[in-house]
């Protein structure tokens, strides 16, 4: 065995320029679930979270989760 510590290669893909605003946002089509606006408030899937994401889509709709995403 070595005394050197051993050397690893990454290769980083190169970044050409901000990510485009239509990949950050999500589709109007879907209807987002519970879990989706739970996990985009940055919260932990428990049932208490749960239950407030059901209150929250079901007096908001669809703008529950659209508030909590860029």
């Amino acid at each position: 065995m070595s005394e050197d510590p051993e050397s690893i290669t990454v290769t980083v893909p190169e970044v050409q320029g901000v990510t485009p605003d239509r990949l950050l946002h999500t589709g109007g089509s879907d209807d987002p679930s519970a879990e989706d606006l739970v996990l985009a408030s940055g919260r932990d899937l428990t049932p208490e979270n749960l239950k407030w994401a059901r209150g929250r889509i079901a007096a908001e709709g669809r703008s529950a989760i659209d508030k909590r995403l860029p």
